[in-house]
């Protein structure tokens, strides 16, 4: 597991209170919505704002969002992206 997979699982137990779940729990190309861990739509928002908050990352549209926000290994290959964009633009 990649050091950013593991934070990514660390805050989704945090802000979304799956007190009885570690990070082992939580398979990194499960579906994160429709199964797998089964979020919905206020999780998907909740995603949204830890995503800034932690990682300055504004998700710009919901199909990005949508398709970025598919599992674990989705979502960290994303953070990484944009933190990439990020440093380029400095």
């Amino acid at each position: 597991m990649t050091s950013m997979k593991r934070k990514l699982k660390e805050l989704l137990i945090e802000r979304l209170k799956f007190e009885d779940m570690s990070p082992e729990d939580i398979d990194d190309d499960a579906p994160l919505f429709a199964g797998g861990l089964g979020l919905d739509s206020i999780d998907a928002l909740e995603i949204v704002v830890m995503l800034e908050s932690e990682f300055g990352i504004r998700v710009k549209n919901e199909g990005s969002a949508r398709e970025n926000f598919r599992s674990i290994s989705a979502l960290a290959s994303f953070v990484e992206r944009q933190i990439g964009e990020q440093k380029v633009r400095m």
